[in-house]
């Protein structure tokens, strides 16, 4: 492919990707297609003759497309979200295009230096301590990892080999396999399952502490942890707080977190993967508490700021510890800027010796956007997600399991569990919106985020219609199994405590013009015939 066919084919390409985007809405949010169903379709061996680029975006479209989840549409509510904008993909194809791998300074400058100034622009968006940043004299700074699983486990491992050397210096008779044997780390039983398999990797095991009724882990739960397994010769090394756990986005209590840990030079590393985007907001300014003496934080820009996967910043309150857990010298990637500046050399912060160009889609991203745009961007999926928690606290069939936080709104059916999944098994099977389940103290519920990359209150509305219109069929069916034929015998509740489902159906009825007079003039909407188009 010569650079005229390629100006074709990239110019193909990007309006391929906008017409996808602009049009995103009218897919299923889930794909109809069955296991294996690429492997049928596709040869079972390469071709021998080149193909004209034509024909492979044709197959795209058909092969390609109709197995997607689409992550970037509005009607996506699982899971939590993954960034995406259109300064992003730039910034991300021009990264591709100068293809660089930055082992060290000299293999590209820009790729070091770029990344030293956005992570020092990131931390004081986010107010950060300042011992966190580059400009700072000092060892801090923060640097862009591949992802939270990397980043959790970049601390884990350092935190370990900090533990070897300062109980090793203590206690000269152990060895260093004896004492390794002996390493315990900590983290909330609502944390993410990337702290547990950074355990695995690093050997170092993680107890999971169970968090209180408000999902949360707190200094007393570790403290009562860690004489526990003093008093069974084992070593705290580690603690993973989180900043918005996977299934509620709860908060840990990082100040009591971090009494307990400095009193026992345990490393406390945050694990903000989704939720520190609210540090950026002066009205989350509370969540800052504690920061200063954390030794480690990662907050996902692929999550809430509008940059595309992957792409972890990572802060480090003293980065020579993690230089010498992981220095190895190399006399191929030495020169001769080599430590005559405070430039630092990302290989040694991280697992992998290349590094990818990353700081160039944040940077071309965060111009585009500006403090303010950004800060915007947080707060509009704060707000849609108000609004969906709006319909849910007006609808006397639901209930809330947990204080709504960010753009995460968890609720169940009342009556039971069964009920809460067989109402998102319809709705999946239906695929025009997409969420997904949790538990939390045996009792399970629905996840509503919101996502895409440019959701709007009439997409909130939509997936409302949608899951209000497949409960109410639901337990309209439900009551006629449980009834007799004409409705003479009502329906049994199936959980004492909670109406009946015919109990519900009615209060929901009787309520349903308030509801919607109320929302209507609240958040100036108009909910019936306002179908979005499929």
């Amino acid at each position: 492919m010569d650079a005229q066919t390629f100006r074709e084919f990239g110019k193909a390409a990007v309006d391929f990707i906008a017409d996808y985007m602009e049009n995103i809405r009218d897919c299923d949010v889930l794909p109809s297609v069955t296991p294996g169903y690429l492997l049928e379709l596709l040869p079972k061996e390469l071709q021998e003759k080149p193909e004209q680029w034509q024909d492979i975006l044709k197959d795209i479209n058909k092969f390609i497309k109709p197995g997607i989840t689409h992550w970037q549409s509005p009607n996506f509510h699982a899971f939590y979200p993954t960034g995406c904008s259109y300064p992003s993909i730039v910034g991300d194809m021009l990264a591709s295009g100068f293809s660089v791998i930055g082992f060290n300074w000299l293999c590209s400058p820009a790729c070091t230096e770029l990344e030293v100034v956005v992570m020092d622009w990131l931390a004081k968006f986010f107010k950060l301590p300042a011992h966190f940043l580059h400009a700072t004299k000092g060892p801090g700074g923060g640097i862009i990892q591949g992802s939270a699983s990397e980043a959790v486990l970049v601390a884990v491992m350092a935190a370990r080999e900090q533990a070897v050397r300062r109980v090793k210096a203590a206690q000269p008779q152990l060895s260093e396999g004896e004492i390794r044997a002996r390493l315990i780390g900590y983290s909330s039983d609502q944390s993410n399952s990337c702290i547990e398999k950074a355990g695995v990797l690093a050997t170092v095991p993680i107890r999971l502490l169970p968090a209180d009724d408000t999902q949360v882990m707190g200094g007393a739960q570790l403290a009562k942890a860690v004489e526990e397994d003093l008093a069974k010769g084992l070593i705290p090394t580690v603690c993973i707080a989180t900043m918005g756990a996977t299934g509620t986005c709860a908060y840990d209590d990082i100040t009591t977190l971090a009494t307990v840990c400095a009193r026992h030079k345990i490393w406390l590393h945050v694990d903000a993967a989704y939720a520190g985007a609210a540090l950026a907001l002066d009205e989350f300014a509370h969540l800052r508490q504690g920061l200063e003496h954390v030794d480690s934080l990662n907050y996902n820009l692929h999550k809430s700021l509008a940059i595309n996967f992957d792409c972890t910043a990572m802060w480090l309150r003293d980065s020579y510890q993690v230089v010498e857990s992981f220095n190895v010298e190399r006399l191929y990637l030495q020169h001769k800027y080599e430590g005559q500046s405070d430039i630092p050399e990302f290989r040694h912060w991280q697992i992998p010796l290349g590094r990818r160009f990353r700081a160039l889609k944040v940077w071309v991203t965060f111009r585009i956007f500006g403090a303010a745009g950004l800060r915007e961007h947080i707060r509009n999926q704060i707000r849609l997600a108000a609004r969906f928690e709006r319909y849910v606290l007006e609808d006397t069939r639901l209930e809330l399991i947990a204080k709504r936080a960010m753009g995460l709104v968890c609720f169940r059916v009342k009556g039971g569990d069964h009920l809460s999944t067989e109402l998102l098994q319809r709705i999946t099977e239906r695929k025009k919106i997409y969420m997904v389940q949790a538990a939390f103290e045996g009792g399970k519920f629905i996840r509503f985020c919101v996502c895409g990359m440019e959701p709007k209150e009439e997409d909130i509305d939509f997936a409302w219609r949608e899951i209000e219109t497949q409960l109410s069929q639901l337990l309209s069916e439900k009551r006629g199994i449980n009834g007799k034929v004409g409705g003479k015998e009502k329906s049994k509740a199936t959980d004492s405590g909670n109406e009946s489902l015919e109990e519900q159906q009615i209060q929901h009825k009787d309520g349903a013009c308030a509801i919607t007079q109320q929302l209507n003039s609240d958040l100036h909407i108009g909910i019936c015939g306002n179908e979005k188009s499929k």
